[in-house]
């Protein structure tokens, strides 16, 4: 087999992931990074001096245990740490609600609120878990052609009917009601309670503008410790994940160059040619595997002419609508709740915080952000992981993350440049300031990263983190198009590996292993 010289645009976690599969097959792997440090939006950075910040993504749990272990990633540092409680969900009567791994734990604390939910709630669980089961074993597959266009493809539809055929009566109904619900109504058929189904309902729009009932799923599939939708902290950060695959990738011999921004990628006679760096380097690769969004692959970085009209059509039409903002917080001590009268770290600051505290919140917010408005009153998941790991700040001291929701790209009056100082002090501030007693006395370093920020800082069109909307439109056979979901494109050596491919956003580095597969399965096909 011919060794190939194979360029990755992007060192986020699927670029780098990709590569190592790459060079593991012999071949010559350069990834470009445009950033100084490697991990895309998969990054610990040391924002404020001593503390160690996860810029971007937060929490891990569907990263694959697969590439964990064929790239032997312990070895190089990567360790997650299990959340225990895994939620906590303060309400302004003083209640709260507290959920985790332990089944009898989770039972006494809905019963607070149902006897009714309490008793549903374990069915829930197992067959969300069946549900998830089975879609893992989509994860990794190289999506077949929409309609079949040969025996392959419909031999692969046939494996995917066998699994379906093999779930429960009630998983397979409940599955169709989550790809094509409101999640509100799934949720109602559930359950009574305001406060759990609040708490669930959160899972459907981390990253979406919609109640989808498949992002909710896609929040209970990972495995952290090898249990079922329980999500943990990368000690060090979600960074060591990427420098863990780093370290894999320069065992295997790829080279990696930070502070080089992909201009263009050209093309002659239907084929990759060169990439151009933005200050002034060329490279003439046989094969470009992008990790950029597919907006930005095609309709910026690989131009006009290259592709077919009506490809690129598709692409530009592709739905990136987004209004997730992200904000770091560098604290002086221990944030205290008004609903639990306690000094010193405890449960309530391991898991994930929910600041939402009913239905009817959420749907308000997220009718505002509809409508180009900043929720007035964000839905806000914090999480205070240097709780449970304590590399991440000086002794005594805390990090907190706040993913906040519905911040749109697209505004209705003004600019995020223009308002989003104000918009931390006023609602952000305001919503934290209903649930923690001392948080505006502990609070020592603020990074906030808007829509416009995550899209110039990390290279995430309209701020989108998953690469695209994890529609039913958009998802396996027809992510990122009809036609083109199998990680090839209309450009002969030309490969997407990022998540606007199959299966989607998440640290989950499934698209990077998907892509190389198929690489080297092309690669193989030539002739000597």
């Amino acid at each position: 087999m011919k060794k190939h010289g194979i360029v990755v645009i992007g060192a986020g976690h699927n670029g780098l992931v990709a590569a190592c599969y790459l060079a593991e097959a012999g071949h010559h792997v350069m990834v470009l990074e445009k950033r100084n440090i490697v991990g895309g939006s998969c990054v610990t950075e040391e924002t404020f001096p001593g503390f160690k910040i996860s810029s971007a993504a937060y929490v891990n749990s569907l990263f694959l245990n697969k590439i964990v272990d064929d790239l032997r990633l312990r070895d190089y540092g990567y360790e997650v740490l299990l959340r225990n409680p895994s939620s906590f969900t303060p309400l302004p009567d003083g209640r709260y609600l507290m959920l985790g791994p332990n089944k009898e734990f989770n039972l006494e604390e809905i019963a607070k609120f149902s006897k009714y939910d309490a008793r549903k709630y374990a069915k829930y669980e197992k067959v969300l878990s069946e549900i998830a089961s089975f879609i893992d074993t989509t994860l990794t597959m190289e999506p077949p052609g929409l309609p079949p266009q040969n025996l392959s493809d419909l031999t692969q539809y046939l494996k995917l009917a066998g699994k379906l055929l093999g779930l429960s009566q009630k998983s397979k109904i409940t599955l169709a009601k989550l790809i094509s619900y409101d999640a509100r109504l799934f949720l109602d058929e559930w359950f009574e309670s305001d406060a759990l189904k609040a708490t669930l309902l959160t899972d459907s729009i981390i990253g979406a503008t919609n109640f989808s009932g498949y992002v909710l799923l896609h929040h209970v599939m990972g495995e952290a410790g090898g249990v079922r939708g329980v999500w943990g902290y990368q000690r060090g950060g979600m960074g060591n994940i990427t420098q863990a695959l780093k370290k894999a990738a320069e065992d295997r011999g790829v080279k990696i160059y930070t502070n080089h921004e992909v201009k263009q990628i050209k093309v002659e006679n239907g084929a990759v040619r060169k990439v151009d760096f933005a200050n002034g380097g060329i490279v003439f690769p046989d094969i470009v595997v992008s990790n950029t969004d597919p907006k930005l692959t095609f309709l910026k970085l690989l131009g006009p002419d290259n592709c077919p009209k009506s490809f690129l059509r598709k692409i530009a039409n592709l739905d990136f609508s987004s209004a997730s903002m992200k904000v770091n917080l560098a604290l002086s001590g221990v944030p205290k709740f008004f609903c639990i009268d306690e000094e010193d770290v405890g449960p309530q600051h391991r898991g994930t915080i929910h600041i939402a505290p009913g239905v009817s919140y959420i749907t308000k917010a997220a009718r505002e952000g509809k409508r180009g408005i900043p929720s007035t009153e964000p839905i806000l998941e914090l999480t205070i992981p240097s709780a449970v790991d304590n590399t991440l700040a000086p002794a005594g001291k805390h990090i907190m993350n706040i993913f906040v929701q519905f911040a749109p790209y697209h505004l209705r009056e003004g600019s995020w440049d223009e308002i989003k100082q104000k918009y931390f002090e006023k609602n952000i501030m305001d919503a934290l300031k209903k649930y923690i007693v001392n948080i505006e006395n502990i609070i020592e370093g603020v990074q906030i990263l808007s829509p416009l920020d995550l899209e110039r800082e990390f290279s995430l069109t309209e701020g989108n983190i998953f690469h695209g909307a994890m529609t039913l439109g958009q998802l396996f056979s027809m992510r990122p198009v009809r036609g083109y979901a199998n990680y090839r494109t209309p450009v002969k050596g030309l490969y997407l590996c990022g998540a606007g491919a199959h299966p989607g956003g998440g640290v989950m580095g499934a698209a990077g292993y998907n892509a190389a597969r198929a690489v080297l399965e092309d690669v193989q096909k030539e002739k000597p």
